[in-house]
């Protein structure tokens, strides 16, 4: 019985610590049993990624910030065995100068990175999102974290039955 959660940050400006959104899809057993999306208010008024992922300040401001957000969050996070995202360096970062900024112990689940995964499994170049999601017929918003995080989450499952015996 595994348990993960995949997960997928979008950020307002160059700071790691500016999460806007978070989308976070869990599984057990290889079946989504929950999905979450909240918008984020950053710690700094600036959303200068709009133009990617659609966000701007008017979205965020009255929303909770990522402190007031963590008892959720971390709810979510419980018991998983790892953490699953695409390029996990990047949303490892953020997860952790987020927890930090707000004085909150980092969580102990390792990070499986799915773009890593995929080119192991299947031999996927070039490896963005987009192109594992077209190779896998993945339904695919990108830049939308819960799109992504479900992206990422349907990875790991494909990559897990393939290595299951037939």
């Amino acid at each position: 019985m595994t348990t993960f959660v995949a997960l997928d940050f979008e950020t307002a400006d160059y700071g790691r610590d500016s999460a806007c959104s978070v989308g976070l899809i869990r599984v057990k057993d290889d079946e989504v049993v929950q999905q979450v999306h909240y918008l984020i208010r950053p710690p700094r008024p600036l959303v200068r990624f709009t133009h990617i992922h659609g966000i701007r300040w008017r979205d965020v401001v009255n929303q909770p910030t990522f402190g007031d957000l963590w008892a959720s969050i971390n709810l979510l996070l419980e018991d998983a065995e790892f953490l699953a995202a695409h390029n996990a360096s990047f949303d490892k970062g953020v997860l952790y100068a987020c927890c930090d900024a707000y004085g909150i112990p980092r969580p102990p689940q390792p990070f499986l990175c799915t773009v890593q995964l995929a080119r192991k499994t299947w031999s996927i170049r070039p490896t963005r999102l987009p192109n594992v999601c077209e190779h896998l017929g993945i339904p695919l918003e990108h830049h939308q974290a819960l799109s992504d995080a479900a992206a990422c989450a349907q990875i790991v499952i494909a990559a897990r039955r393939s290595y299951q015996p037939r």
